[in-house]
């Protein structure tokens, strides 16, 4: 790691402000501004936005995940945290609760378009939560606000309904489920925008937009996880709001397991890291399914964790089952993406891309004196209007 920060400084002395692409061009784009000109003032904040990696730290890198995935798992093994996934994650929350994972209030900044066009006149108007929110500079694997050094996960089936709705009955059937918006038997069916985030786990997105929408009736969110345990944390908070809120378990890999909405009936779809958590081979069946569900027009929102982040280069050997693709100490695994991998997946869901960047940072503990280049991918898609 001392390479990639000699590389840095290096980097950063030749030039005044980095950029991050976006679809090919370079607008500006809302992931921060906070911009290290001066090496010498890195330790004065947590977080410095838009860092360019040179040459050199790209190969040491490259180096040591080559070395940390020389190693696999054996197969065994692998087949054993496929087939448990949902039985470690639901582990995970019975341990940690909802204790582990900062709230996304930036979530609505980097996603505007998730709030009804109404809604986001409003937003604008106050900016309440759109500031960034400052990491625990006493916890040398501090995290972003939006997720840990350690992880944040795979989606969860649905069992269910929220509090006080009724539940359609022959969810299995494919015909009901064409017919549900025409008889609006199903939770939400009344509102006319309607968001799904697929992976909630205990609620660090569904509380902060749920606050949001109190104002709007007309907004009805739903969220799935295949940990039920996540489930119930978020049904057990004194936030959740049955009227305009729908939790259930999920496994959006079980294309046999029905949602308990029809297709085309999504304004939003939210998957935050969760993809990465999912075997690759599963990925694109998981998309091309969320992607039916989205009107014409709809929108997905993607963030997760990008090639070459800290935490994949902090796994040791053993941990990897296969290429870029790693399993935790706790049986939980996480991908990492490339902006390639991410725009050829969506793309052939038959989404349209309206942005995909890779989102580099330096995140600083300044107790401890140390840096650590954080990376994500990040991305909207839009279904076709045709």
């Amino acid at each position: 790691m001392n390479v990639i920060w000699r590389s840095f400084i290096c980097s950063v002395r030749l030039r005044k402000e980095p950029h991050r692409c976006q679809s090919g061009n370079h607008p500006v784009a809302p992931l921060g501004s906070r911009i290290l000109t001066d090496p010498a003032r890195v330790f004065e904040h947590n977080m410095w936005d838009h860092m360019q990696w040179s040459k050199e730290a790209a190969a040491a890198a490259r180096k040591k995940v080559e070395e940390n995935s020389a190693v696999r798992v054996v197969q065994e093994e692998q087949v054993k945290y496929e087939s448990e996934a949902s039985k470690y994650w639901d582990t995970f929350y019975k341990t940690h609760k909802n204790k582990f994972f900062k709230n996304r209030n930036w979530l609505l900044r980097e996603f505007p378009e998730i709030l009804p066009v109404d809604q986001k006149t409003e937003e604008k108007k106050g900016e309440l939560s759109w500031y960034p929110v400052e990491t625990n500079t006493a916890d040398c694997f501090s995290r972003m606000p939006e997720e840990k050094n350690h992880y944040e996960k795979s989606s969860g089936s649905s069992d269910g309904q929220s509090k006080g709705e009724s539940v359609c009955p022959s969810l299995n059937s494919k015909e009901h489920r064409k017919g549900l918006l025409k008889t609006e038997l199903f939770p939400g069916s009344n509102a006319t925008f309607r968001i799904l985030e697929v992976g909630c786990g205990a609620g660090n997105s569904v509380f902060p937009i749920l606050n949001t929408l109190q104002n709007t009736p007309e907004s009805f969110l739903y969220c799935c996880d295949f940990a039920p345990e996540a489930v119930e944390l978020i049904k057990s908070h004194s936030s959740y709001r049955a009227s305009q809120c729908s939790a259930f378990v999920h496994d959006v890999c079980d294309d046999g397991s029905p949602y308990p909405f029809p297709d085309g009936s999504l304004d939003v779809v939210l998957l935050i890291f969760v993809l990465s958590s999912i075997h690759p081979d599963r990925m694109q069946d998981a998309v091309n399914r969320l992607s039916k569900l989205l009107k014409p027009g709809g929108m997905l929102f993607f963030r997760d964790h990008g090639r070459y982040d800290i935490t994949q280069l902090r796994f040791k050997q053993g941990r990897c089952l296969s290429e870029n693709f790693y399993v935790r100490g706790d049986g939980t695994r996480a991908y990492f993406f490339t902006k390639g991998e991410v725009h050829r997946m969506f793309c052939k869901a038959g989404l349209d891309e309206k942005q995909n960047l890779v989102d580099r940072r330096l995140q600083v503990n300044r107790k401890k004196q140390v840096t650590m280049h954080r990376v994500w991918v990040q991305g909207k898609f839009q279904k076709p209007l045709h």
